[in-house]
């Protein structure tokens, strides 16, 4: 190869090779997550009669998520299994799904969608989306009570979840049945962890 051939192809080699550096040390951006079925599930609380607290969930949650912590954008996608829905009282949960409640038979799932995320550092603390309930669609805000990722020694991949909390009144969604003695207002709490594809 003659000198002024060689010459050039070093230099060639050399910027090569610094841009290959360049971009393994680069900071990683977004990613996406899909929930994991064993720790991503809804609880719901709504009093009873002014006394006790009615208590249910509903899971596995199906769905994913896009996450860029440095950029501090993202985006969730969660389907709600309606149909799932368990009290620990087979009779209740049959008559949850009825027609004047969940309407489970035509609206088998619920749906979040949420593109606007409020971040604190790297961790999420807010996730403003839309809730969708037996086909009808409001705003809801989802409040991270704990927010992390790691490093999962069973998938060998990074985790990321948390808890979340928010609340919504029912009839918002045509779900009247038993007002005022059974409470509007629903509580979520929702557990959530996603595993990087």
């Amino acid at each position: 190869m003659p000198p002024t051939l060689r010459r050039r192809c070093r230099r060639g080699c050399a910027i090569a090779l610094a841009a290959l550096a360049v971009l393994a040390t680069a900071p990683a951006r977004g990613a996406t997550y899909r929930f994991d079925a064993l720790h991503s599930y809804v609880h719901f609380e709504v009093v009873h009669f002014g006394t006790s607290t009615i208590r249910g969930r509903f899971g596995p949650l199906q769905g994913s998520a896009e996450l860029d912590r440095e950029a501090g954008t993202g985006r969730v996608q969660l389907r709600i299994p309606t149909a799932g829905v368990s009290t620990g009282a087979p009779v209740f949960d049959k008559r949850l799904r009825e027609p004047d409640l969940l309407a489970s038979e035509a609206h088998p799932e619920a749906y979040f969608v949420a593109e606007r995320f409020v971040f604190d550092g790297p961790r999420v603390r807010e996730l403003r989306g839309e809730f969708t309930l037996r086909g009808t669609s409001r705003p809801l805000t989802l409040t991270a009570q704990r927010f992390d990722c790691y490093t999962s020694p069973v998938y060998r991949r990074e985790v990321c979840g948390g808890d979340f909390s928010a609340e919504f009144d029912r009839s918002d969604f045509g779900i009247g049945y038993g007002l005022p003695l059974i409470a509007d207002r629903v509580r979520l709490l929702i557990q959530v962890e996603a595993i990087r594809d």
